[in-house]
């Protein structure tokens, strides 16, 4: 399996966002027939023939001096420098244009693959129209239509030949742990509690940190990289291009990270953007460990570490599965406790299950707790197998996986955790009608 970042580019008005929505399987990106209505950078997940990827579609770039092109530029040359592959869309109705061609010398100074996709050739009437394209020099020219999906799949099978070699880096650089957060969660602070010496700068100004900096170190033998992120906003507050970049290489560093530990300011107690920090590394099946620092600043009693418990189970549901720990960058006050919780909840994502045990656990519970009937109907598993970790994840063979309700599925997931130890790491599961012979 490869991995990478695609990044989308072209003139306003070419079908960028139209071939975005297509690829991601969703109505992500705005789609009018007005150009400049992407102003921003759009993320989204994908996947093609088992290749993982993350998709990026970006504002439409000109040589006029229209609105908001400077912003445009320069939210483009950030996705441009993330991508592993670019694919460059241009309009097969109106043909070449002054623009495609400055976007083509651009292209060409990045030395980033290229992928050149001829938009709106919706028959085969107007596939002659794609050929005065190679005049670009970008390379050769894909035929598609977003609207009508033709050529999206030759146009990902071109990308994913272009992404680099998926590495095992793990034994030769160590565990990836990212420390995330909002900014001045003390973030720094706690990276250099870690590392026992100031490798980042720390500051009381939000924003100190404006890259996601990696330093590798060892703990008792093992190697690690520990990676202190730039602190992550909500995206209509953030303004700034270069705080943009820094988001983009916080969001890079949790993908790429084994283990996240999400920081909490236990003085300014959980605020609305926590959960949408937390949130990134959840949805990208990361491990995670809440850590509630400045706890030293907190006046407390025998009560207050479970009250403060309580409240983060309750505003950090989907969290449930990660540890807590109370620490103090500043004093060092439990520190050396995360660097084993990091391996433990790490190896709990790298957990397999043999097929014959999941089995066993998946039968006695449907026993003791069938799924409630649907429609008259029941949701039935007849077969469980553990196809990934990583986040570890199980696919069900069942009679209808429509009849699963998320609740069950909850349930099962829960069942799951009580049969075996996955603290701190999500839980995949995926459902497939059981083919009848």
């Amino acid at each position: 399996m490869k991995t990478g970042v695609i990044a989308i580019v072209g003139r306003p008005n070419v079908g960028k966002s139209t071939i975005f929505n297509r690829i991601a399987g969703s109505r992500v990106s705005i789609v009018e027939d007005i150009p400049g209505v992407t102003r921003d950078r759009i993320y989204a997940g994908a996947e093609w023939t088992g290749n993982e990827f993350r998709l990026i579609d970006t504002g439409g770039i000109q040589l006029a001096d229209q609105p908001y092109q400077k912003e445009i530029q320069a939210q483009v040359a950030i996705a441009l420098e993330e991508a592993d592959v670019i694919i460059f869309v241009v309009n097969g109705k109106t043909g070449v244009t002054d623009d495609d061609e400055y976007i083509a010398r651009m292209l060409q100074k990045s030395s980033k693959p290229v992928v050149l996709a001829v938009n709106m050739i919706d028959d085969e009437s107007r596939m002659m129209n794609i050929y005065e394209f190679y005049s670009l020099g970008v390379g050769d020219p894909i035929a598609v239509s977003g609207v009508h999906g033709i050529g999206i799949g030759d146009l990902l099978d071109a990308c994913v030949a272009q992404f680099p070699e998926s590495e095992n880096k793990e034994e030769e650089e160590g565990i990836r742990i990212a420390v995330i957060g909002e900014p001045n969660v003390g973030k720094s602070s706690l990276v250099n509690a870690i590392l026992r010496e100031d490798r980042a700068i720390v500051a009381n100004e939000q924003g100190t940190t404006r890259d996601a900096v990696d330093t590798p170190f060892e703990f008792e033998g093992r190697k690690y990289v520990i990676v202190d992120t730039a602190g992550i906003r909500k995206r209509g507050r953030v303004y700034e291009s270069i705080e943009k970049y820094s988001v983009l290489r916080a969001l890079s560093a949790i993908e790429k990270c084994n283990v996240a530990v999400f920081l909490i300011d236990a003085e300014a107690g959980i605020r609305e953007q926590d959960k949408h920090v937390a949130g990134y590394a959840h949805e990208a099946g990361k491990p995670v460990i809440i850590a509630v620092n400045k706890w030293d600043a907190v006046e407390k009693d025998d009560k207050t570490m479970n009250e403060f418990t309580e409240k983060v189970r309750r505003e950090f549901v989907y969290l449930s599965y990660a540890p807590i720990l109370f620490i103090s960058a500043l004093t060092g006050q439990r520190v050396s406790s995360l660097i084993p919780m990091v391996d433990r909840v790490y190896e709990n994502s790298c957990r397999r299950i043999a097929t014959n045990v999941l089995n066993e656990v998946i039968a006695d519970t449907q026993v003791t707790t069938p799924a409630p009937a649907r429609n008259g109907k029941r949701f039935r598993i007849y077969y469980a197998t553990q196809v990934g970790i990583k986040p570890p994840t199980f696919m069900l063979s069942c009679n209808d996986p429509k009849l699963m309700h998320f609740t069950y599925q909850r349930f099962l997931e829960n069942s799951l955790r009580a049969a075996f130890d996955f603290e701190g790491t999500p839980l995949r599961i995926v459902t497939r009608r059981k083919i009848s012979e």
